[in-house]
């Protein structure tokens, strides 16, 4: 019954309460990440105040059915700025709990809502942050079509920090199709950009990456050098996301030249930092890993345990090519307990 310009402008404060709050819990999450600030709030609002990643992290939780309708009304309102901004905010918390599909959404979202605003960057972060959510999904033609897109558009502008970013998940792409050398070649260019940018915790990133595809490919001696240079950057600069990353290659490491016991170390640091964070869907990752150390030792018991707990995150995350793996490695393991009691 309100006049329209009257419900617009109180929907506007609402979306703005939404996508600040989200804006601060982003940070939390995400400290290292690049700052992206959106426009200031409608006159009188203020955002929900956010002591640390915990209280973050529930309102996030809480607050996550209204955030995507939140987005979906600014969409149809043509607030086109809201929408690219919540989906960028939003990432953090994707991520974590591996909301693979509404990741996609908010982001195709974002794309269409980045036609109309005048930062190029914005459209090649859309291509780029929608390629990997595609990637996650197994959709490898359309991740591959929009990370040409984010390439291109970066090299066009020359943004040589798009372009790094845009490496790395390539990086990941590629892993996903089972190319280790094009993913090693990709982080290995997205290492050199990052230092050449004077970006130490992506450097860190990156480096680990190549460290990882190098491990991938047999060559641990490579990989360790990479890893630890990796780890000593995020301990440096205080990143505990980059560092449970690191942790878990080298736990890989670790395992592949016989080393189970270093391996179970590093992985067990790597999932106490990582349940901290609440990353649900890097914690199913690291509990899959984490059984093949146990079960190379004869612990059977402990491998099941991690197996099954990683076998419910990846179902509850929709991703089933992972839960068939772990399926049948707990169905190996059940075969390999009935041999040792015949």
């Amino acid at each position: 019954t309100l006049p329209e310009h009257v419900r617009e402008a109180a929907l506007t404060r609402v979306a703005d309460f939404h996508l600040h709050t989200a804006h601060a819990a982003a940070r939390l999450l995400e400290p290292h990440r690049a700052l992206v600030r959106p426009e200031p709030p409608a006159p009188g609002v203020h955002p929900h105040p956010l002591p640390d990643t915990a209280a973050a992290l529930a309102w996030l939780a809480a607050e996550y059915a209204t955030l995507l309708a939140t987005q979906r009304t600014a969409a149809t309102l043509g607030h086109h700025h809201t929408v690219w901004h919540l989906a960028w905010n939003l990432h953090p918390f994707h991520h974590r709990r591996g909301h693979l599909h509404d990741e996609v959404t908010t982001w195709q979202a974002a794309l269409d809502a980045a036609d109309h605003l005048p930062d190029p960057t914005t459209r090649s972060r859309s291509h780029r942050f929608l390629g990997r959510a595609c990637s996650r999904l197994g959709l490898d033609e359309q991740a591959t079509t929009h990370l040409e897109q984010a390439m291109d558009l970066a090299v066009r502008h020359h943004d040589a920090t798009e372009q790094a970013h845009t490496h790395r998940v390539l990086a990941y792409v590629w892993e996903q199709r089972g190319d280790d050398r094009q993913a090693l070649e990709h982080a290995q260019d997205a290492a050199d950009l990052f230092r050449a940018l004077d970006r130490p915790v992506w450097e860190a990133d990156a480096l680990n990456l190549v460290g990882w595809y190098a491990a991938r490919l047999g060559q641990f001696d490579t990989a360790r050098t990479h890893c630890q240079a990796a780890l000593t950057l995020h301990r440096h600069h205080h990143n505990l996301d980059g560092e449970a990353t690191t942790l878990d290659s080298l736990g890989y490491i670790a395992h592949h030249t016989g080393d189970h016991h270093q391996a179970l170390d590093h992985y067990h640091h790597a999932l106490t930092l990582r349940r901290d964070l609440g990353h649900a869907y890097l914690v199913a990752d690291n509990l899959d890993r984490l059984g093949h150390p146990h079960a190379a030792l004869g612990q059977h018991e402990q491998a099941r345990t991690v197996w099954r707990e990683a076998l419910e995150l990846y179902r509850d995350q929709g991703r089933d090519v992972d839960a068939e793996r772990v399926q049948r490695q707990l169905d190996d393991l059940d075969h390999t307990g009935d041999a040792d009691r015949q």
